[in-house]
């Protein structure tokens, strides 16, 4: 999937990875997709109940050799 900008905020914990991603969003314009990759174990269930609360849509998520990956297009 093709993303306008991607975060890596791997090795951060909580709550670093939702204000970063709230940070990141702010950057790009309405209806891009911008990707995330984190390794807190947190960040799955947080990143996916922000994203819903924020107007955002959450396109994908999955997980590599602990790495989560979410692909969210600004609302």
């Amino acid at each position: 999937m093709k993303a306008n900008k991607v975060l890596d905020v791997n090795g951060l914990a909580c709550p670093m990875p939702i204000v970063k991603t709230k940070k990141a969003m702010n950057e790009i314009e309405t209806g891009q997709v911008l990707k995330v990759r984190a390794t807190d174990k947190g960040a799955k269930n947080d990143l996916a109940a922000w994203t819903k609360s924020s107007g955002h849509e959450l396109l994908d998520f999955k997980e590599e050799n602990g790495v989560f990956i979410f692909w969210i297009k600004k609302g």
